[in-house]
């Protein structure tokens, strides 16, 4: 447009010359700039996809991880509830032979009948958490925030 303006006066075409030289002068700083503009956001953005990517193998990971220790602690409590139900049948038989009575004194007798009261109503418990994890809603991460779904990977 200015140029069009410009060729429309009536001036001396030496100045014409000069301000059409000027006007492309002023256009051509303007491209370089948007380039370097372009430039600096292409290497922001190939920095950002490298930053990105090392995130998602991180995840990765991380998902991994938590699977595997998921698998660990699941095998923790089965192993656990395994062995209250041996510890469990053990004090039956204990207080229910005579031969065991005999053997144990009254103070030992009371211990173990309390710890049969207490530990069938825990083997007979469906699922038991361990009290080690915290699983309050104080953690930054809690359990169902972690997607499991492996779809993304496969991208």
């Amino acid at each position: 447009e200015q140029g069009l303006q410009l060729l429309e006066l009536g001036g001396s075409v030496e100045e014409d010359y000069i301000r059409i030289a000027r006007c492309f002068e002023a256009t051509r700083q303007r491209c370089c700039r948007l380039e370097q503009d372009g430039r600096r956001a292409r290497e922001q953005l190939a920095r950002v996809e490298a930053e990105r990517a090392a995130l998602e193998v991180k995840l990765k990971h991380a998902r991994n991880q938590v699977e595997v220790e998921m698998k660990k602690r699941h095998r923790a409590e089965a192993e656990l509830e395994k062995q209250e139900r041996k510890l469990q049948l053990v004090l039956e038989l204990l207080m229910r032979e005579p031969w065991g009575n005999e053997a144990l004194s009254r103070e030992q007798c009371s211990v173990l009948s309390s710890l049969a009261g207490r530990h069938l109503g825990a083997a007979l418990a469906p699922v038991r958490r361990s009290s080690a994890v915290d699983e309050s809603c104080q953690s930054l991460l809690s359990h169902s925030d972690i997607s499991y779904d492996r779809t993304e990977d496969d991208v």
